[in-house]
């Protein structure tokens, strides 16, 4: 007779920022980031579930793709059931991400959706020419200065970056309608044309199956006792750019220009993130 009646376990991983945006201070999503923890998850013993809870704006398609693969490799290895819970925000490649969800849950006043694709900069060329700048590129093949920010746009370079951005975006509607299927209503204009949705108006178009929170799910799925188990993504990344700008710090003088570089860079991804972000309100 046993006398204790192990609980019933489900790991939980959380996937939060943007997708293939990563700065030291707000580490994002990739499959490098998070490959470690999904592997942890799905091995984990005495589940026959796994929860993935998804804020996210957004990113590149590559590493979305790359991580909702995973998830479905991964389920389809161990035999484990995928519930996706969106928390504030779950659109574009976020979610992609939860296509890979065999369940997708939302809050009623989550925003979801913006199934299309986006590509966005500047034009700097009228600038530099007023305030007297001079920039000189050496390029070999014709089209590697395409959609530079500091030359007039041509419209053969917008017209082979749209024939890119139909690709993707028809990959991305065949996924949803792989993975959606007869639980889709509305036609494609209403789907697939990058509008977002409220919690409650996704479930209505069948973007996802209803409303609900990770614990009150898995509480009305395995009963009062289960286990929510949190797994941790991997952050070795952020502590190794960390311990690199410490030791470049540390640098002489004649150094510094290296670690100017690597802040700027981090600068530039942080407001590509926060535009990602202010897209939605957040």
């Amino acid at each position: 007779m046993k006398l204790f009646k192990r609980r019933p376990t489900v790991p939980v991983v959380r996937l939060s920022g943007p997708i293939g945006m990563a700065t030291p201070l707000r580490p994002g999503v990739s499959i490098a980031s998070v490959a470690g923890a999904l592997e942890r998850a799905f091995k984990a013993a005495r589940s026959n579930a796994v929860a993935i809870v998804i804020n996210s704006p957004g990113g590149s398609p590559v590493q979305s793709h790359l991580v909702y693969r995973r998830i479905r490799d991964l389920a389809s290895e161990r035999k484990r059931r995928v519930y996706v819970f969106a928390e504030d925000v779950v659109a574009s490649g976020g979610y992609m991400i939860a296509l890979a969800g065999d369940e997708i849950y939302a809050d009623a006043s989550s925003i979801v959706g913006s199934i299309g694709v986006i590509s966005a900069g500047f034009g700097f060329n009228r600038l530099i020419d007023k305030i007297g700048v001079e920039r000189r590129v050496h390029t070999s093949g014709e089209h590697k200065m395409s959609l530079d920010p500091f030359r007039p746009e041509e419209a053969d370079d917008v017209a082979r970056l749209k024939q890119i951005q139909v690709d993707v975006h028809e990959n991305f509607k065949a996924m949803v309608r792989e993975r959606r299927g007869s639980r889709l209503s509305g036609d494609d204009s209403t789907l697939f044309e990058g509008q977002i949705w409220s919690g409650q108006q996704a479930v209505e178009l069948g973007l996802v199956d209803g409303l609900g929170d990770v614990r009150s799910k898995m509480r009305e799925l395995f009963g009062e006792t289960v286990r929510l188990k949190q797994i941790a993504v991997d952050r070795s990344w952020f502590k190794r750019r960390l311990i690199g700008v410490s030791d470049m710090v540390e640098m002489r003088p004649s150094s510094h220009r290296g670690m100017s570089f690597g802040l700027a860079d981090d600068v530039v991804s942080t407001i590509e993130a926060r535009a990602l972000w202010s897209r939605f309100g957040l």
